[in-house]
């Protein structure tokens, strides 16, 4: 077996000395000396005596034990970043359904509702709101703000990639974010509210901010936590008990985007309570400032980490080189009709067409300034972006957490509790079973030599979604079968302005959103994983952004519904969504069980290069990557 490569270093001496005191603590390196911290970030790929490993040892009757490297403590601060901006975007998110729903309450309504802040009050009962707009226009707004935060991360991401980075892109993204929060705090104080038309045009005004903000930041956030791990492919290390194991690198990254997840949900569970207590019982104006205060918390922990974050730089027109490449591929394959296409386009041989070593040196274009990894880097994102075509159909089901779901709590007996409080059993859930499926149920897997991988975990993410719109419809069901107003009961009012419930209670929805934490841990985190390990290096916030833009497409197909999302159709509604996301599930898995079979040779790709045009980025962009600065 080949020895791994080691970059010479003044540092080496300290990492072999690393080396012979490293012990494992579950899936994870840790250094005795100091088992606080876990090994410095870079050294698990700079050790000597690594191996790459056979394929008996990846795949043989006695294949060896998968690991991950470990986490360094940058991963954590950037998480909490995330952690931040989720607790600000959740947590006045959540408020934009009973803001736009409902109408602010009367002057002489139940006791403690406030009409002058829209609070609902202390009344079992009591729902906030402010518009007055109803159920479908809320829908639709909030559609909206799905579509246009989940469109700028194609912006975005382009811009990191190729002109500013990562790091400036985020910094830049804060900056709109802040703005965006202060609008809606303007839109619910009491000398605005109170006047309808001028708080609606404000919200709106805050809401597309708002969206620049968030769009600017998740792209780029969810590459830059990976990226403080160095890039490695499988290796093979003995340990000082004599275990050989194999470290993986998408074990690791794995572990990286399930705490990244757990920080986002804790963040999310957080602002999403609290917002909904201060809505009720304050009024919005106290629920959007809340998340504003927390947000601004972020620029400080960036400017701590500007010069101890690894970040790759932008490396000027990389993705117009990946998408003449796949042009070039095509440039023989094209024909009318679309079977014959089909077929030479599939034929094994496209990516191979063009690499440049198949190419004769005079034929080969002047653009082409790579080499053949780097080709093989960009089939595999375009595989992953493949994937990603199917998850509109996962999100468009996913949507209804947000959205219908919050309303058809309203009609249920809440006994006091806010409407749009109970949606936090999701973020809630999935607090409990990300640390259970990290440490237990994944690790458990490979000791059986079950290898979970990426398009299985999908998949399953997939049906978990349908069983939750379907227990969904069924609970719906039953509202309209109890409602004192039938098949009307989102417009069941007593004369004081306050909702007659249907008497089934709101805690009933439970099984719904544990349904859909499951599945976002399947799915969501998952596609995080796959968009970064499948991308090539220097593309990654780019593919990121596609990832992402699948949440936009759902949103415009969950538009195109939105008639169902109103009385009485909202049976059909969950059912229409139970069956698009079943059915997609069982179409990905048809589609890509062959690219399932490729995983490990995809993720063990070496490492491509290209010369990109760095005019665009006026000479101020570097080739090799930028690694964290001591001081």
């Amino acid at each position: 077996m080949a020895t791994a490569d080691v970059t010479p270093s003044s540092h080496s001496s300290e990492i072999q000395e690393t080396d012979r005191a490293a012990t494992m603590k579950g899936d994870e390196f840790v250094d005795p000396g100091r088992p606080e911290k876990s090994l410095v970030s870079a050294s698990y790929n700079l050790q000597l005596g690594d191996e790459d490993p056979t394929e008996e040892e990846l795949h043989g009757p006695s294949a060896l034990r998968r690991v991950s490297a470990p986490i360094p403590w940058a991963v954590y601060t950037v998480a909490f970043v995330e952690l931040c901006e989720r607790f600000s975007y959740y947590g006045t998110q959540v408020l934009y359904s009973n803001f736009v729903n409902h109408s602010l309450p009367q002057i002489n309504g139940p006791p403690g509702s406030h009409h002058n802040t829209g609070a609902g009050g202390g009344s079992a009962q009591g729902v906030s709101g402010a518009l007055g707009q109803g159920v479908q226009t809320a829908n639709g707004i909030n559609t909206f703000n799905t579509f246009w935060c989940y469109v700028i991360p194609l912006f975005s991401a382009y811009v990191a990639d190729e002109y500013w980075g990562r790091y400036k892109t985020i910094c830049w993204a804060i900056g709109f974010a802040i703005i965006g929060h202060i609008i809606l705090v303007i839109s619910a104080i009491p000398p605005v509210i109170t006047n309808t038309s001028a708080c609606f045009g404000v919200f709106m005004l805050g809401v597309i901010v708002m969206g620049f903000g968030t769009g600017g930041f998740k792209p780029n956030i969810s590459a830059l936590v990976v990226e403080q791990i160095p890039d490695v492919n499988l290796k093979v290390r003995t340990l000082p008990s004599g275990e050989r194991v194999v470290i993986d690198p998408t074990i690791t990254q794995s572990r990286i985007y399930h705490y990244f997840y757990l920080f986002i949900n804790i963040g999310a569970l957080i602002g999403q309570i609290g917002m909904a207590y201060a809505e009720k019982y304050v009024g919005f104006w106290l629920a959007y400032l809340l998340p504003t205060l927390m947000f601004l918390t972020t620029p400080l922990v960036m400017w701590w980490g500007r010069k101890r974050y690894r970040q790759s730089p932008p490396q000027g027109s990389v993705t117009s080189k990946a998408v003449r490449v796949f042009l070039y591929a095509l440039r023989d394959r094209w024909h009318w009709n679309p079977i014959k296409f089909w077929k030479r386009s599939h034929d094994g041989t496209l990516w191979e067409a063009a690499k440049p070593s198949n190419i004769p040196p005079h034929l080969r274009p002047a653009w082409m300034t790579f080499d053949d990894a780097w080709v093989d880097e960009v089939r595999r994102g375009f595989a992953a972006c493949a994937v990603f075509c199917y998850y509109p159909l996962y999100w468009v089901a996913y949507g209804q957490l947000t959205n219908n779901l919050t309303a058809q709590a309203g009609t249920m007996t809440l006994n006091g509790v806010p409407n749009d409080v109970v949606n936090n059993l999701d973020p809630f859930a999935l607090i409990i079973f990300i640390p259970i499926c990290d440490s237990f149920l994944y690790p458990g897997l490979r000791k059986m030599g079950i290898q979970f991988t990426a398009i299985k975990k999908i998949t399953t993410g997939f049906m978990l979604a349908a069983l939750a719109m379907v227990w969904s419809a069924v609970i719906q069901h039953y509202i309209y079968k109890k409602s004192p107003c039938g098949y009307d009961a989102n417009n069941c009012y007593a004369d004081d302005g306050s909702v007659i419930p249907a008497p089934i209670n709101v805690w009933a929805q439970t099984g719904a959103y544990v349904l859909i934490a499951l599945s976002e841990i399947f799915a969501s985190i998952t596609s995080l994983e796959y968009a970064y390990s499948k991308a090539p290096r220097n593309m990654r916030s780019l593919i990121q952004a596609i990832s992402l833009f699948t949440n936009a497409i759902s949103a415009a197909i969950a538009e195109a519904l939105n008639p169902l999302s109103s009385d009485p159709l909202l049976v059909w509604n969950y059912g229409v969504f139970a069956v698009i996301a079943g059915v997609g599930g069982l179409l990905f898995i048809v589609q890509f069980w062959s690219l399932d079979k490729e995983e490990d040779a995809l993720n063990n790709l070496p490492e491509g290069h290209v010369e990109a045009d760095l005019k665009g980025a006026q000479g101020m962009l570097e080739a090799a990557e930028i690694g964290p600065v001591k001081g």
